[in-house]
């Protein structure tokens, strides 16, 4: 369990539900940190760094169902995904795979943090890496079917990485003093 979902375990309901509706509106506010790329239909988004950085601090129970509400919110319409944008049609468009991927990479990211590896930031860094690596896997083959398999790469891959190292090193940086006290 890591040390924020502990804490939120010795809360009352209404002070965890308080707590992960706070997180859903991190999450919700990190999505529309948008920046559209000319050459893609995936934008740069924060909606990653909010992603794994809530499923570190909850650990796999909370993050993971603070992050599926969040997809299930923009199911049903809410624009709480990047450019407030909302709709089952947005999971259905090319960047739906990447959705759905938060959720496993919420969950991964948690779990990851329950079994130690928040305890050092190297170890942080490379479960947050591992659980961005989730969402590349759900969000590229979904691409591939709008875009086609050879610009798939180029279009949700490449232009990504570095950016992704940046959020998750941020996410580290918050996670690691965080866990560490543990």
């Amino acid at each position: 369990m890591t040390i924020v979902a502990a804490w939120l375990g010795q809360r009352s309901l209404a002070e965890r539900i308080a707590v992960l509706l706070v997180a859903n509106l991190l999450l919700v506010a990190c999505a529309q940190v948008r920046i559209p790329l000319p050459f893609t239909p995936v934008p740069i988004t924060g909606q990653t760094f909010g992603v794994l950085l809530l499923g570190a601090l909850l650990g796999r129970r909370y993050g993971t169902a603070i992050v599926m509400a969040y997809v299930l919110e923009g199911i049903v319409g809410l624009p709480v995904f990047a450019g407030w944008s909302g709709g089952l049609a947005k999971l259905f468009g090319p960047t739906g795979g990447y959705i759905v991927g938060f959720v496993p990479a919420a969950f991964a990211a948690g779990w990851l943090m329950e079994l130690g590896w928040g305890r050092s930031f190297a170890k942080a860094l490379a479960a947050l890496l591992i659980a961005n690596a989730i969402i590349y896997a759900f969000g590229l083959p979904w691409l591939a079917f709008f875009v086609g398999i050879d610009k798939a790469l180029a279009m949700g891959l490449l232009p990504f990485v570095l950016g992704d190292l940046l959020k998750a090193t941020a996410a580290a940086s918050i996670v690691f003093p965080t866990s560490r006290r543990a």
